[in-house]
């Protein structure tokens, strides 16, 4: 395809990011959280990059959910200090990142995973926590056993790691009391492990984690419109631009963008400009009743949840208004 000048040249559905509103997120965090007190969570954009702009901002610690974003953030000369976020049983290849002069930090919560990262060639870990997420994270009492299994077994204890994701999206009046006991829970196991890291948050929390040494925060740059519910100075900057392909004499339009380029675990898009009455695999149904809309219109819709949005597709169109100033593969996509 001929690089496109315009958002009109572009074939859809196809993501775009507004610059000057990613811009201001990015500033708006840095103000609250800059430097190493943010390590951006790079499984929220899935681009070295978009990480390559944080860097810029000053973050040049980064965080990941899988294998594969931390290879290609090390790929792309972003691996000063990578953290995988995440249990893995076999850490070989973080260690051949780390053989390449990655540093390269894992997250652990048993003796199966202290032991992979020891055999994979890991050198250092964090010890994961559970602060009240039902998900990954050892039992409180246990991490200090865990950090001496994992010293003895020839690794770095670098300090302990906990998600309060069930406080994300808490009612604000008590979120930040919420976030104090979980937070109490993870200093607690801290004082047992040692370390200097105290891992944590996200974006629903980062205004009120004030305990963590560092954010885990990746959603804010972009947002959706699940996060955009909270009281926060961060805008959406990602909307999917898609096609009016039909048109119903009964009142609705029908766009070329549905399920397969979108994350719908969070519920539908938002179509600013009117409403949506459903997706369905290739479609999304507009509301049409004032009949503005014709065939090969342009519109834009705003993902409810960000992060597997993103992995549906392979660049940001990065615009100001209608042209195109940038694009920024979505290279680490995967596992």
């Amino acid at each position: 395809m001929p690089n496109p000048s315009t958002i009109h040249d572009l074939p859809t559905p196809s993501l775009l990011v507004e610059r000057s509103v990613f811009d201001a997120n990015v500033a708006a965090m840095a103000k609250v959280h800059p430097g190493a007190s943010l390590r951006p969570h790079v499984k929220a954009f899935k681009s070295s990059a978009l990480a390559a702009q944080l860097k810029l901002a000053g973050h040049h610690s980064f965080c990941a959910a899988t294998i594969r974003e931390l290879e290609g953030m090390a790929k792309a000369g972003l691996g000063t200090d990578l953290l995988l976020a995440n249990e893995v049983l076999d850490a070989r290849r973080l260690g051949a990142l780390v053989a390449q002069g990655h540093r390269i930090t894992v997250a652990v919560d048993s003796t199966e995973t202290i032991h992979a990262a020891a055999d994979g060639g890991v050198k250092e870990v964090l010890i994961d926590v559970d602060i009240g997420l039902p998900r990954c994270g050892c039992d409180p009492a246990d991490a200090g056993r865990l950090a001496d299994l994992a010293r003895a077994s020839g690794l770095e204890v670098r300090g302990v790691m906990g998600y309060e994701g069930h406080l994300m999206m808490a009612a604000p009046d008590t979120k930040a009391a919420a976030v104090e006991r979980a937070m109490d829970v993870l200093l607690t196991a801290h004082a047992d492990v040692g370390g200097d890291v105290i891992s944590a948050g996200g974006t629903g929390t980062y205004a009120v984690n004030t305990r963590a040494t560092e954010i885990q925060a990746g959603s804010y740059c972009l947002l959706d419109t699940d996060y955009a519910t909270l009281e926060s100075p961060f805008e959406i900057a990602v909307s999917i631009l898609a096609t009016i392909v039909s048109i119903s004499s009964k009142g609705w339009a029908v766009a070329n963008c549905g399920l397969k380029a979108l994350g719908m675990d969070h519920g539908n898009p938002t179509w600013p400009e009117g409403e949506l009455m459903f997706c369905s695999d290739e479609h999304t149904t507009l509301v049409d009743p004032d009949a503005n809309l014709g065939v090969g219109d342009q519109v834009r819709l705003l993902p409810a949840h960000l992060d597997p949005t993103v992995a549906r597709h392979e660049q940001f169109w990065v615009v100001d208004g209608e042209q195109i100033v940038d694009r920024w593969p979505i290279d680490l996509r995967h596992w």
